[in-house]
């Protein structure tokens, strides 16, 4: 876009608001229920060598491809995963955002955005209740940066974690010793369902194949003295510590790690403490549930994801740290770019170089409708998990498998059988993952399916704080209609199997 052709550009953007539109009015179910194949004809068929030569038809193009096959998160059938309804606000803002074009890797190239980024970054901070960065330029001083999502601020989380780790000297040595030699004794210590990014991290980051340690919780969560005893047993076999992570809402249960018994244990080893607060990071703006995150403070880094629990468009997430002088294990200085010598740059704390102006997004948000309103969207979202957790349990063809801790709600398909008596254990576990598959199919209500205490399980994540009883008594009248169906099935082919 140019000052020429700004009337195009106004015109691509109407016409691109009403194919929103279209799809918005016209979607009855969360998805369509075309198969696999087909779509992959569809799409296959293009000749992408061959221009269609105008917006209208390319737009028209999308639409059969895209938009009419496009999951919709905003659907009130749609209860898979940590997809979030938007704020119009930050539709406003990605609108903005894209048209200019802005760049926040360098002042020269954001100038104020680079200060809203930053504005935004010390309020993070301070939610989580790191020491305010002053006029005084304290130390330590917090700081942040924006990444794409929870996976990259996990990876620079750990990344710097490592080299904190290995910038200090090894127990034994009064140097910081051969980092090479060290890299394989380094450990990071997590809790059984922490997110995949950790080990993915631990991969990227050169770390042994068995350098991720996985510690049984109580009640889905850490326990505080088995990290004690084990955190003492790595020390006394010559192995350290790169960083402990503490769950701030695991993705299939929604709890919270004790973060306070957490960091304590923490700060006794003199061991870096990462809080994985991606999907729990809404609590820092919640008016009623704020003291979930009690001890978060207690962090050195913080991954907090705007796109599930604040409610915005992807992508928009961020790494926190308790002392911002991290992130010079992160800064590579380049004349043409970032001089050492020059003002200080964005991209001196990223491991992006280009980044796209996403903190825009919360900015609109917050200024809308406040963060005390995004708290409270987040509320409503967890009394509905929990009034759809009290329907389940009550309900003779489901059985609840854990009490909503968040907005995730875990349960098995109990049908009953032609003699009136549920399907067993192994009957239930078998039709899971068929029942999640059939209603993805069909499109008319999505769920998910995960395995819980080594057995399956389905699952709702419940993000829409608007959420209506008809339309989750809709959802679940299909899984029971699934379940009866497939059990039929099942009792028809076994008993076939018998006969035979």
């Amino acid at each position: 876009m140019t000052s020429d052709n700004r009337e195009a550009h106004a015109a691509a953007l109407a016409a691109a608001t009403a194919e929103v539109s279209r799809y918005l009015d016209g979607r009855t179910t969360p998805r369509s229920s075309a198969s696999p194949s087909a779509l992959a004809a569809q799409t296959a068929a293009v000749d992408l060598s061959a221009p269609l030569g105008t917006l209208d038809k390319a737009l028209e193009e999308v639409r059969e491809l895209y938009l009419d096959h496009a999951v919709g998160y905003h659907h009130p059938r749609y209860l898979a995963h940590l997809n979030c309804p938007i704020t119009i606000p930050a539709v406003a803002a990605e609108a903005l955002a894209t048209s200019v074009n802005t760049a926040v890797e360098t002042w020269d190239q954001g100038t104020s955005a680079c200060l809203i980024e930053q504005k935004l970054i010390d309020w993070v901070t301070a939610l989580i209740g790191f020491e305010p960065a002053g006029p005084a330029a304290r130390t330590p001083r917090p700081d942040g940066v924006f990444t794409t999502g929870g996976t990259a601020s996990n990876l620079q989380g750990l990344f710097t974690a490592r080299e904190d780790r290995l910038s200090r000297p090894a127990p034994g040595r009064d140097d910081a010793g051969d980092r090479c030699a060290r890299l394989p004794g380094l450990r990071i210590v997590t809790g059984e369902h922490a997110h995949l990014s950790v080990v993915k991290a631990a991969r990227l980051l050169g770390l042994a194949p068995d350098a991720v340690m996985t510690l049984p919780g109580v009640g889905d969560r850490m326990d505080p003295a088995t990290l004690d005893r084990t955190l003492a047993a790595l020390a006394d076999a010559g192995h350290e510590v790169a960083a402990v992570v503490a769950l701030a809402g695991t993705t299939d249960h929604g709890a919270i790690d004790p973060l306070r018994a957490v960091g304590e244990v923490c700060r006794r080893h003199d061991v870096w403490m990462h809080v994985d607060a991606a999907y729990g990071g809404g609590l820092l703006v919640s008016p009623t549930r704020r003291g979930l995150l009690d001890g978060i403070e207690l962090a050195d880094s913080v991954t907090v994801d705007f796109h599930k629990t604040f409610f915005l468009p992807v992508a928009a997430s961020a790494l926190l740290l308790r002392d911002g002088a991290g992130f010079r294990h992160s800064t590579v200085s380049a004349d043409y770019l970032n001089p050492a010598d020059g003002d200080d740059h964005a991209v001196d704390k990223s491991l992006q170089t280009t980044r796209r102006f996403d903190a825009l997004k919360l900015w609109m948000t917050l200024r809308v409708i406040g963060a005390d309103g995004i708290g409270r969207l987040l509320d409503d979202a967890i009394d509905v998990a929990a009034r759809i957790g009290r329907t389940v349990e009550a309900d003779a063809e489901l059985e609840l498998v854990r009490v909503p801790a968040l907005s995730t709600v875990l349960f098995r398909p109990r049908p009953a059988g032609a003699d009136g008596r549920p399907v067993s254990d192994d009957e239930s576990d078998a039709l899971v993952r068929p029942i999640r598959d059939a209603l993805f199919a069909e499109g008319r209500s999505l769920v998910a399916a995960t395995v819980v205490d080594g057995r399956p399980c389905l699952k709702l994540t419940v993000l829409d704080p608007n959420l209506a009883d008809d339309d989750v008594a809709a959802v679940l009248s299909d899984v029971r209609g699934a379940a009866r169906y497939l059990a039929q099935g099942m009792r028809e082919a076994t008993t076939a199997g018998v006969l035979t």
